[in-house]
């Protein structure tokens, strides 16, 4: 489950950036977790909330995460597309195998709320 490293390593960024501009708590941390990036959201929620509680300013802290669906653009049509699959095999449109995933593997920290 590579989603706990993800959540220690999530936790020390955000953890550090907050202690590093003065703050002592963190209230809660927006991220956007594309559809394609391997990362199961539930299994990131459940592993930050395991290991929060080891955190002196995050120990409080909610997690919230917004899904982004895989886009792209398929360079036979020149269609862009929004798909709600994880994988994508080929472009909706036309069936054609040359496409360009443009959004669906992030993993982004949005913002934290601090006090």
């Amino acid at each position: 489950m590579h989603e706990l490293s993800l959540a220690q390593n999530l936790l020390d960024i955000v953890s550090a950036q907050c202690l590093k501009n003065g703050f002592k708590e963190i209230e809660s941390i927006n991220i956007r977790i594309g559809r394609a990036s391997g990362i199961m959201p539930d299994a990131l929620s459940f592993a930050f909330n395991a290991i929060k509680t080891d955190s002196a300013v995050a120990n409080k802290a909610f997690l919230y995460i917004e899904e982004i669906p895989v886009t792209g653009n398929c360079k036979d049509c020149n269609n862009e597309f929004i798909v709600e699959e994880e994988y994508i095999l080929c472009c909706p449109s036309c069936n054609g195998s040359s496409f360009v995933i443009t959004a669906g593997r992030e993993l982004d920290i949005v913002d934290m709320e601090v006090s």
